[in-house]
């Protein structure tokens, strides 16, 4: 082995060591959501500060930018795979030499209190109590934007973006989000007339919340999930968390709609298969993990969506609905059920949305967050922004906080750059789901037989096996046969609610 393959190893040792602290972080992360009590939350923000400073000074450090330069010199010698894992090194070590240590504990410890703070303003619908500290958030991440945009010499919000989508850039989201809202608003009234002609009951209630999560626990299974390597718990935002070997997955339960928890537990499902699939072999490198928030939100998307809410996966799943609740009537038809899981309206909530108006969600996000972190908008002025944003482009103003800008923990995360990629997602999960059905061609009759290893396995051999090898659009052409486009999304929505 020669010098240089050494400075190669060395750097895999480093970013193992990282890997497992980030690791922790991620578990303590789910405890924080799920169990712990609140008298923890200092000590528990001193931890993650703590975790969060240690896996920062160990990728910026100085020996891993000598041993990246020295790496990068024989990066021929290296095989596909560890020169597309010393590409992500590269990329990791950007990102983190761009920050100080003592912004990214400033940045740990007010997100953990501000997350905190969130649940009280939520609950309150008060977005006075979440206003300094939602302040301070912004101002650090503006600090953290003007860092990164020295380092990869791009926009502000392109250098926070590419944090969560690497290589994505908002002038590319730009001309697909047009695309989107040039087509959207006039399908959406095509849509709501077709569905005004006929009643959509909701099953009266009230659902156990044990016949709930026994119900969802059933469908995880049959979805190939390994309960060895993850489990289910309850949050107040559905999330999935964890590592790929102890996958820690979320959703929360309404006894008065069934469908909502159903929904968010198949969402979080396809996330955490993602994470379970991904390739051993490179466990705690950079090349290992999922390809961009983009291709989590597809797989999460593909689940939940194209193929939960499709008349396939409906045919197989409405019997064991009505048999968990003991359902009978009119209301438990599979034609009022299905209509139910396809109806579509202006709501205000973003998780709750159906797959029309959810992008429009995400578009008014898009342009508030940016607009945030610009400085053009202020953070004490967020509610009217949201209210004005989502009169405009849903035609509905939220009567409270909690209704509106306080419904998701994003920004008090210091999520900012993230939103885009759910509706990125959603046109993924759209081509790729197509692909799958021209790949397989007896999927349909598999999915109604409630047969999903032949989808999970192409899923696993095309997306998840693939890691970070290659970028989205790379992953998407080899997938697909193209780079990510509108067109699948808008023609599936068209099938869905047009023309069934």
């Amino acid at each position: 082995m020669t010098q240089k393959n050494k400075a190669y190893v060395k750097l895999e040792d480093l970013f193992k060591k990282k890997s497992v602290l980030a690791g922790a972080s991620a578990i303590l992360h789910w405890d924080n959501a799920v169990m712990m009590p609140d008298g923890g939350a200092a000590a528990r923000a001193e931890q993650l500060a703590t975790l969060g400073l240690l896996t920062h000074e160990i990728i910026s450090s100085t020996e891993v930018s000598d041993l990246l330069d020295e790496a990068e010199e024989s990066i021929s010698l290296l095989s596909e795979w560890e020169a597309a894992n010393l590409r992500e090194m590269r990329h990791e070590w950007r990102h983190e030499n761009s920050l100080k240590s003592d912004l990214v504990e400033a940045m740990s410890l007010a997100t953990s209190k501000c997350e905190l703070t969130w649940r009280q303003a939520r609950e309150d619908s008060d977005f006075s109590l979440l206003q300094e500290e939602l302040g301070e958030v912004v101002r650090l991440n503006q600090q953290m934007a003007k860092a990164k945009t020295e380092i990869f010499g791009c926009s502000a919000y392109d250098a926070l973006l590419d944090q969560f989508e690497p290589g994505c850039k908002s002038a590319d989201i730009d001309i697909l989000f047009k695309d989107l809202q040039d087509f959207l608003p006039g399908f959406l009234d095509q849509v709501l007339d077709k569905q005004s002609v006929y009643e959509v009951s909701q099953p009266e209630g009230p659902f156990s919340v044990e016949v709930q999560q026994e119900l969802g626990l059933e469908f995880m299974k049959a979805l190939t999930f390994d309960f060895d390597r993850g489990r289910l718990d309850v949050s107040h935002h559905p999330f999935t968390g964890g590592i790929p070997d102890d996958v820690r997955l979320t959703t929360r339960y309404v006894t008065t709609d069934f469908t909502q928890s159903l929904m968010g537990t198949l969402h979080e499902t396809g996330h955490a298969l993602y994470e379970q699939n991904l390739p051993a072999e490179w466990r705690h490198q950079p090349v290992g993990d999922a390809r961009g928030m983009a291709m989590h939100e597809s797989q999460s998307l593909l689940i939940e969506m194209q193929l939960s809410r499709g008349k396939e996966f409906l045919s197989y799943a409405l019997p064991l609905i009505r048999k968990a609740f003991k359902g009978e009537g009119e209301d438990w038809s599979d034609l009022n059920l299905t209509r139910l899981y396809h109806k579509v309206e202006r709501g205000f909530i973003r998780v709750d949305a159906d797959e029309v108006t959810y992008p429009l969600h995400v578009i008014l996000r898009y342009r508030l967050e940016q607009a945030l972190l610009s400085g053009d908008l202020l953070v004490k002025d967020l509610p009217a922004a949201w209210n004005d944003g989502m009169k405009e482009l849903l035609g509905i103003t939220p009567p409270n906080d909690a209704l509106g800008c306080l419904q998701d923990i994003h920004w008090p995360g210091g999520a900012i750059g993230y939103f885009p990629t759910y509706t990125l997602g959603a046109m993924a999960a759209a081509q790729i789901f197509e692909a799958a059905g021209h790949a397989l061609p007896d999927l349909k009759q598999q999915i109604t037989a409630g047969e999903f290893t032949p989808l999970i396995t192409w899923l696993k051999k095309h997306i998840h096996e693939k890691a970070s090898l290659k970028s989205t659009n790379g992953m998407l052409e080899e997938a697909t046969g193209s780079e990510l486009k509108v067109d699948a999304f808008k023609k599936h929505l068209v099938n869905r609610y047009l023309k069934s």
